[in-house]
């Protein structure tokens, strides 16, 4: 009998209210999409008000199954998902980081700090989750060094949300990486388009 894959899914936001597990993977139908291709599908909350990724990272790693699954990780919930796996890289086989927000670009990091700050965030939560390399949270040389296999899933169009210079940067930095066909984001409401072959790459990068 085959074994069937777990895939914990991570979602995206940045301490924005509502922006949950159902309101990015369920309600858009991409967790009922991957049941369909024959996977079991964790999908947990992250915290709302986490005051750093290594936070994030602890929290994510209590909804972790017994036996090491794929990580697939949208926009924002990118770093917490790669803490987890540097940290725990016994437990996650794959990483697939999908869509993954923009570090270092002065308009997007001001537009994001203004929102954490009008959702309560103190100045050093704010420059903490804003911290990091090509990707928020990590440093370049913690990201060249993931043992675990990648996958890349860029925005497609890309937005200044999620710049296709992220992916790239991310594929040179990781050897071996791998680049999937780019969608749009969910929640976005003409992501339903791509729903199926959302789906069928991330199954495929899963398999």
């Amino acid at each position: 009998m085959r074994r069937v894959t777990t895939l914990l899914l991570v979602h995206g936001g940045l301490w924005e209210a509502g922006m949950d597990a159902d309101a990015f993977w369920r309600r858009p139908g991409v967790v009922a999409a991957l049941e369909d291709r024959g996977f079991d599908v964790v999908a947990p909350d992250r915290p709302v008000h986490a005051a750093s990724w290594a936070d994030e990272a602890e929290h994510l790693a209590r909804a972790l199954p017994a036996e090491p699954c794929t990580v697939v990780a949208g926009s924002n919930g990118c770093p917490a998902a790669v803490r987890l796996a540097l940290a725990r890289p016994d437990a996650v086989a794959r990483l697939l980081l999908a869509w993954p927000a923009t570090a270092g670009d002065p308009a997007v990091d001001a537009r994001t700090s203004a929102a954490l700050t009008a959702s309560g965030a103190a100045p050093e939560v704010v420059a903490g989750l804003l911290a990091g390399d090509t990707l928020r949270g990590v440093t370049d040389a913690a990201l060249a060094g993931l043992t675990v296999p990648l996958g890349l899933l860029p925005a497609e169009p890309e937005n200044p949300f999620h710049q296709r210079r992220t992916v790239d940067a991310l594929a040179r930095l990781v050897p071996g990486a791998t680049v999937l066909p780019g969608c749009t984001e969910p929640p976005r409401p003409d992501f339903a388009a791509d729903l199926g072959r959302c789906a069928d790459a991330m199954a495929a990068f899963a398999r």
